[in-house]
């Protein structure tokens, strides 16, 4: 009596994706402490052909830089799930903005910390944020932009790259203000979100003078506080 085989299946390996060498990359940091010493080991660590690296990124460099756009892609998707961030003014868009981006960089604090302090150069570690720069400036273009639509003198319009860089130089102090925060929640830096918003959104307006004062007044009592 002839006797059938059972047929085998073989398990195909996961597809290796953009994602899953980011996160790969993300728990080696901070499992060891410091970036992998070559390409080839780590590919030889997660057991991936070192070509398939190199299918996604040129090097650990591309990695780091591309974790922050998935911060900032993450999130704005989570402000488009919101039905009415589409209606919000301007105003509430940045602030939202800086909310979530914040809460998404609380939820990955451990590598972000490590990745700003990994060199104590921090021109060296500001590089890894070349591409979010883009990103934010962008974003504040847009609003911008639409904020000028509604101004009929080309006096009161205000120039883009100009605000636009501001929000990212806004960006870079909330980010500092926020590594340093010791506050429960980070109550501190959403204090700091809204009150620089402000001040910015007022200078939009052309009258910045009290929020702009009550800004100042916010971060000398901060810093003068952190010196004692």
């Amino acid at each position: 009596m002839a006797t059938t085989k059972k047929a085998t299946t073989t398990k195909k390996a996961p597809k290796l994706t953009a994602s899953a060498v980011m996160t790969m990359y993300m728990e080696y940091v901070l499992e060891h402490g410091h970036k992998p010493a070559s390409v080839f080991k780590f590919c030889k660590d997660h057991n991936i052909e070192e070509g398939a690296f190199y299918n996604f990124f040129g090097s650990f460099q591309g990695i780091r830089e591309a974790v922050w756009i998935a911060f900032y892609d993450n999130t704005i998707q989570v402000l488009h799930k919101n039905p009415d961030y589409a209606t919000y003014p301007n105003k509430e868009k940045m602030l939202s903005f800086f909310y979530t981006f914040f809460e998404v960089l609380t939820a990955n604090r451990s590598y972000v910390l490590f990745a700003l302090q990994e060199q104590k150069n921090s021109l060296k570690s500001l590089a890894q944020l070349r591409d979010l720069r883009l990103k934010v400036r962008e974003f504040a273009s847009d609003l911008i932009e639409q904020d000028n639509e509604n101004k009929s003198s080309r006096f009161t319009k205000n120039p883009v790259s100009i605000f636009s860089e501001g929000a990212w130089l806004q960006t870079l102090f909330l980010l500092k203000y926020w590594m340093d925060d010791n506050s429960a929640r980070f109550e501190k830096t959403d204090v700091a979100i809204e009150k620089s918003v402000n001040a910015i959104f007022d200078v939009f307006n052309t009258t910045p003078l009290e929020s702009v004062l009550d800004f100042g007044k916010f971060l000398f009592k901060e810093n003068f506080s952190r010196t004692k």
